[in-house]
């Protein structure tokens, strides 16, 4: 049977370039990538929103201003693995957000993902951490202040996923944010990243 794999996230995920504002063609986002690697054996389900957050317009309870929010994809199809790839965009300035405050979001977001299904058909969920953002380039005021809360988010969103038997990974581990503008990746990153999501997923 194919396994149907879902990347929910933000802008990285759909795929944003940050050296032209567009979008990277399939041979290059990471989610693409991924499908391409996994073979016909897997359904990599691309849902990236850029500004999509964990707290303000959150993903699982409505439509606001645009942004697509979560339970349709769960209604849709019979997931075998959840990706959530979130947290970035609620660093930013505006929101005044505390790592702890932007980790209950994902347990919370977590939590309803978990009540929607009957217990044994529970889809396994891989928590991606953000890499470390740079208040660099066209962002650096928007993300004032958000440098000093890059580690403490990634321990939060660790404990996060164990205490919600979640698989983790820190995308930090593998990539760094472009120079460009100091929250987008790089060709060479999604690269990375789809090669590290590819070890975790193929095994699910």
């Amino acid at each position: 049977m194919i396994k149907n794999i879902l990347c929910f996230g933000d802008s990285n995920t759909w795929g944003l370039d940050p050296s032209t504002g567009k979008r990277f063609d399939e041979n290059t986002r990471w989610t693409a990538r991924l499908a391409k690697k996994l073979g016909p054996d897997f359904n990599v389900i691309e849902a990236g929103q850029p500004n999509r957050t964990l707290i303000n317009l959150p993903p699982f309870d409505g439509v606001l201003c645009g942004v697509r929010y979560l339970k349709p994809y769960l209604e849709q199809y019979s997931l075998d693995v959840i990706i959530i790839a979130l947290g970035t965009n609620d660093l930013k300035k505006r929101f005044n957000l505390t790592p702890k405050q932007i980790s209950q979001g994902l347990d919370c977001l977590i939590r309803k993902v978990t009540c929607f299904y009957d217990i044994n058909k529970q889809p396994k969920i891989l928590i991606l951490s953000p890499a470390y953002i740079k208040t660099v380039g066209p962002y650096k005021h928007i993300y004032q202040g958000a440098e000093c809360k890059n580690e403490a988010m990634s321990e939060q969103f660790k404990n996060v996923a164990f205490n919600n038997e979640a698989l983790f990974f820190d995308l930090q581990s593998v990539v760094n944010v472009s120079p460009l503008d100091g929250i987008h990746m790089s060709t060479d990153g999604h690269y990375k990243i789809a090669d590290a999501v590819f070890k975790i997923t193929r095994a699910c």
